[in-house]
């Protein structure tokens, strides 16, 4: 399971309405498409993709967003100190 897995897949990223306000809040995000925001950030060619158990782990400009590698699902998106 490498992170072509994830790329080749990046239409079924999403994410819940709660996942979106804690990404906004998060990252201090002015967008109303958090899901496209995070998917341009993942397919980045900067982007460090790994994946633990069941979640990637995607980190770029001081970012990292977790995506459950089951669902496609965008769990959250925060700085990295």
């Amino acid at each position: 399971m490498d992170k072509e897995n994830l790329l080749s897949n990046i239409d079924k990223v999403h994410t819940t309405e709660m996942g979106i306000n804690r990404i906004k809040k998060n990252l201090g995000l002015d967008t109303n498409d958090v899901v496209e925001w995070c998917k341009n950030k993942v397919l980045d060619k900067e982007c460090s993709i790994c994946r633990q158990g069941k979640n990637w782990y995607c980190e770029i400009d001081n970012i990292k967003i977790t995506i459950n590698s089951y669902s496609y699902t965008i769990i959250t998106a925060h700085i990295i100190k």
